[in-house]
Formats: structure tokens, C-alpha cells, sequence
């Protein structure tokens, strides 16, 4: 097994409230991703496979970071929350929030009704987008050498229950501290996977970069 370091895509358009919207970078998730791309080469780290999802997000998070080829996997994409956002307010009268804050408080609600089956006929099964987070590791785990994978804050999250036997409620917490462009190594420890750096931004560490370090 190889390991793998997961990075979630620069800022995306924070006023967007559907998931057409939402997939383009900001021009500052731009310049968090050319930063990060700086450090990695900097800092002289191999990486010789690049992959992502197939969102616009993650490709030009890619782009930005100076990988212009990446392998592209549909398996990697995010779980559209904005759709499961609206079944929950439709089937739940439960308001989708306007800002940040109200997300503390909405993510972890729409994690456990998806997980228990209580969102009727979701876009994607709650097990969907386990098996395939899970799937799409395993097959990039399996290669020769460690791989970067520019994906999304609830696939992190999703990787990081699975390695470490979290509950709904715990992923939810994962997914809401999830910094854009920070990585995530999963190294292979006994046959299992183990985070090894969780929400790493150090090229967003001097003092005038902090205003980069973004949630949202």
C-alpha cells in the first residue's frame, strides 16, 4: 500500500446555494492552491501520481498547483449537500442556513438522516458514497509510489471515518474543520490505514497568509 495524501480544492464560490454555483474556485482558492503547489516543490515532495475528481473545483485546484494532467476519477467527487440540503428542508422543514455558523449546527443533522436512511430517494445512497470513497483509495493505495488526490471536504471526511471507525456524528466534526487546500496523509500502518497530518496548510502558515486560511 502507498500512501496517500488528500488535499481538499481552494475556496470555492462561498455565495453560491447549489451545487451548478458552488464548483469554481475563487480567485483566492486560486492562489491557495499556487502556494501550495510552491511548497510542495520547495520542500522537495515526491509525488509521482495526481488525481482528482471530476468537479471543476478539483481540476482547477490541480491546474493551480501546476498539475495540469491529473487522472481524473468521478469516485473522488464530493457528495452534493446542496441537493441533500433541500430534501431535508422539503422532507424536514429544516432551513437551509445563510451563514457559516448555521452549518455547525445543519451538517452534522443532514450526515445522520442520511446515514439512517431518513432523506426518501437521496441522489446517492448514504453506502454509495461509502463504497465509493472507499473503492477509489483502495485502487490508488494499490499503486507504485505515494499519490496526492484533490478532492472535497466531505470525501476527506468520509476517509478519515472509515480509518478510524468514526461515528456520524464525529465525520461531521472532520468535515466542518476541514481548511481548503490542506492535506490529510493516510499511511499504511499494519495492514490499516492511519492518519499520519490532518488539515496541514503550511503554506498558508506566515503571518500574511493567514487571512487564506479558509473553512468556506
Amino acid at each position: 500500500m502507498s500512501h496517500i495524501t488528500l488535499i481538499r480544492h481552494g475556496q470555492a464560490n462561498t455565495q453560491a446555494r447549489d451545487e451548478a454555483s458552488y464548483d469554481r474556485l475563487s480567485d483566492l482558492g486560486h492562489q491557495q492552491a499556487a502556494w501550495l503547489g510552491d511548497h510542495l516543490r520547495s520542500s522537495g515532495s515526491h509525488h509521482p501520481r495526481i488525481y482528482c475528481g471530476t468537479l471543476t473545483r478539483h481540476i482547477e485546484t490541480a491546474a493551480s498547483m501546476g498539475f495540469a494532467e491529473p487522472v481524473q476519477d468521478a469516485r473522488l467527487n464530493e457528495m452534493e449537500y446542496f441537493t441533500l440540503a433541500e430534501a431535508m428542508r422539503d422532507q424536514h422543514g429544516l432551513p437551509i442556513p445563510e451563514e457559516r455558523e448555521g452549518f455547525v449546527d445543519h451538517l452534522p443533522k443532514v450526515f445522520a438522516a442520511w446515514a439512517t436512511g431518513d432523506i426518501a430517494a437521496p441522489y446517492e445512497s448514504w453506502e454509495n458514497f461509502e463504497t465509493r470513497t472507499r473503492q477509489a483509495l483502495e485502487e490508488i493505495a494499490a499503486g507504485d509510489g505515494p499519490a496526492l488526490v484533490v478532492t472535497s471536504g466531505g470525501l476527506i471526511s468520509m476517509a478519515l471515518r472509515q480509518a478510524m471507525g468514526l461515528d456520524t456524528a464525529g465525520m461531521a466534526r472532520i468535515a466542518l474543520a476541514v481548511m481548503n487546500t490542506s492535506m490529510h496523509r493516510l499511511f499504511p500502518i499494519g495492514g490499516h490505514w492511519s492518519p499520519v497530518l490532518f488539515n496541514a496548510v503550511p503554506h498558508l502558515e506566515a503571518p500574511d497568509r493567514h487571512f487564506a486560511q479558509t473553512h468556506l
